[in-house]
C-alpha cells in the first residue's frame, strides 16, 4: 500500500487540477492526463471505491453516468475498467475509460494478441 493520496480523490476535493467534461452529484467525467485518442474520457465516482467489484452499487451508478454521457455521442466506443495491477489497473480508485474508436485507429486492446482463432469463440 502507498502513502500517496489518491489522485482522483484529490481532483474530487479540488486539490488537483483536471479538465472536466461533466460533473454530477456523485460522479465526474474528466480528460485523462495522457488520452490515447481525442475524446478519451474517464468517468469516476466521487466516493472512493477501489475497483468495480468493491461496491456494486457505486459501480452501477458510475456505469449509468457513463451511459448518460455517451448518449450524446454517436460513435463507436470501448468502455474499459480494470481490477488489479495484473489487469492494468494503475490508479486504485474505480474509473471507467471511454475510448472513442475509428476504423484503423491503431489501438490494440490490452488482451488483443494479434492471433487468429479458428472455430467457435
Amino acid at each position: 500500500m502507498t502513502d500517496q493520496p489518491c489522485p482522483f480523490c484529490e481532483i474530487n476535493l479540488g486539490r488537483a487540477p483536471a479538465t472536466f467534461v461533466h460533473e454530477w452529484s456523485d460522479t465526474i467525467a474528466i480528460v485523462p492526463l495522457n488520452p490515447v485518442v481525442d475524446g478519451h474520457t474517464l468517468v469516476i465516482p466521487k466516493l472512493h471505491v477501489r475497483d468495480f467489484a468493491s461496491d456494486p452499487a457505486v459501480s452501477a451508478d458510475t456505469m449509468r453516468r457513463a451511459a448518460q454521457l455517451m448518449q450524446r455521442m454517436d460513435r463507436p466506443m470501448n468502455l474499459i475498467t480494470s481490477r488489479g495491477r495484473e489487469a492494468t489497473q494503475s490508479v486504485f480508485h474505480l474509473h471507467l475509460h471511454l475510448v472513442p474508436r475509428a476504423e484503423n485507429d491503431g489501438l490494440a486492446l490490452p488482451w488483443y494478441s494479434g492471433r487468429r482463432k479458428t472455430g467457435a469463440h
